[in-house]
């Protein structure tokens, strides 16, 4: 039941096709537009992470620890490990008196090119900060201290996680049928895209009271702790100007926050391409008139050219006829 939402051209040749689902719903979870199937079960990844923060600020955590905008917009965040996120997850640890080895999050290299390199010619090794869900995990350590609860703070029983069902099934009016463990550890829980979309959208309007509210322009305010340099989430809001809140997830998923139209968008590509997600959402912000078609990081997102190795241009990335 998926649909071709995007395609590759190389010059006269349709190369290859991206089939996927896409749903723009209100914060009741009335259907506005959709494409493929909106009812599809999926596992959202890190495009929930702001969910999994609401405790954080709904408990009083937050400000019982200090948290800044810049603290929020961290624990939404998969970021690429560069220094503004590292220094940033050192300081946050060190008021909480905790270190590297209290996070739950594992160890891979960050994604950020540079600070890849820079690891390497230091003959260093990267550690936990570094993983893109440190900001996550140093919230999950904050909420688990004021709340004393054990170290392992990722375990399915856990209070921590217990809250975070609870609220995200409030949150897309659906009863989870599952969970997966994602790659940091904390269990993920399965919902429909509409369920994930709605839960989005009442993000937006502040349905659970002003905690999801702080979340959301935390986000908008601090695009580039949210990702980083070069990356779609970070450029794709600060090219809305902080009117829409963007977040992707592994294997094709991405969600949008459009306070300003109480709206919620959800998509999942079906081969998990990121080129596809990234493209997608960028059509469906210029299909809701919140994002300009010209404005130079939509263009690269929603219209890339395809060059080869002598730089020649060979192709395109562009949207399917059903999204514009």
């Amino acid at each position: 039941m998926s649909e071709v939402l995007v395609e590759v051209w190389r010059g006269a040749f349709l190369e290859c096709q991206h089939r996927g689902h896409a749903v723009i719903v209100n914060s009741s979870g009335d259907i506005l537009e959709s494409w493929g199937n909106p009812s599809k079960e999926i596992l959202p990844r890190s495009a929930c992470k702001i969910l999994q923060a609401l405790p954080l600020v709904e408990t009083g955590a937050a400000d019982a620890f200090g948290l800044t905008p810049s603290h929020l917009a961290l624990s939404c965040s998969s970021h690429q490990g560069d220094p503004l996120h590292t220094q940033a997850v050192l300081k946050w640890l060190n008021v909480l008196d905790l270190n590297e080895k209290d996070l739950r999050c594992g160890t891979h290299w960050p994604s950020g090119v540079k600070t890849s390199n820079d690891l390497i010619r230091l003959n260093k090794k990267p550690c936990q900060i570094h993983n893109n869900c440190s900001g996550k995990h140093s919230g999950f350590l904050t909420l688990n201290k004021f709340l004393k609860g054990d170290a392992e703070y990722i375990d399915i029983d856990h209070p921590i996680q217990k809250n975070i069902l609870s609220i995200f099934e409030e949150m897309t009016g659906e009863n989870s049928s599952g969970y997966g463990i994602d790659g940091c550890s904390a269990p993920n829980h399965a919902t429909s895209l509409k369920g994930l979309a709605t839960a989005m959208a009442r993000m937006g309007v502040g349905s659970r009271g002003p905690g999801s509210l702080r979340l959301v322009e935390a986000m908008a305010k601090y695009p580039l702790l949210v990702a980083g340099e070069g990356r779609a989430c970070s450029e794709l809001m600060s090219a809305i100007g902080g009117r829409t809140v963007l977040k992707t997830g592994a294997e094709g998923v991405y969600t949008a926050i459009l306070p300003e139209q109480g709206l919620g968008i959800a998509l999942k590509i079906d081969d998990g391409a990121s080129r596809g997600s990234e493209c997608a959402i960028a059509a469906l912000l210029v299909r809701l008139g919140v994002a300009d078609e010209s404005h130079p990081m939509i263009q690269k997102r929603m219209n890339p050219k395809l060059k080869n190795a002598a730089g020649l241009e060979v192709g395109k990335i562009c949207p399917a006829d059903c999204l514009l």
